[in-house]
């Protein structure tokens, strides 16, 4: 099991920029690839973006195509998420998750280890 420590959520307005961060600690990080995900009030828990262990291979949800950008950083144990552009509809708690599969996946069920996960309010 891999414990996930997410940071970097807040409050932005509109047009904004924030960096997200999800530590990683308990097992090899590198034998892991990495997704974001999140979940606004009332509804379910969404795919958001997904980075392949080695880094070379990341898928993104439509809703964030071209605004958030996902990477990681395995002397550090984490992965980011940069979310520029953002728009209110993007207030959600996010969380990241850890995969050991080797192919990608946007279901939370093909993901092993979880985060408590992070705020992201923006207001309009």
């Amino acid at each position: 099991q891999v414990r996930l420590v997410e940071s970097g959520g807040g409050l932005v307005q509109a047009g904004g920029s924030l960096r997200l961060s999800c530590e990683a600690s308990g097992r090899t990080f590198s034998n892991y690839a990495m997704g974001w995900f999140r979940q606004a009030p009332g509804k379910e828990r969404v795919f958001v973006a997904y980075i392949s262990r080695s880094g070379g291979g990341t898928i993104y949800a439509d809703s964030v195509k071209g605004r958030f950008t996902i990477s990681r950083d395995d002397a550090k144990n984490t992965v980011y998420l940069q979310m520029n552009s953002l728009k209110p509809e993007d207030t959600a708690v996010y969380y990241c998750a850890a995969r050991q599969g080797p192919t990608y996946s946007v279901y939370e069920y093909r993901y092993d280890d979880w985060g408590q996960g992070t705020q992201v309010t923006v207001s309009s």
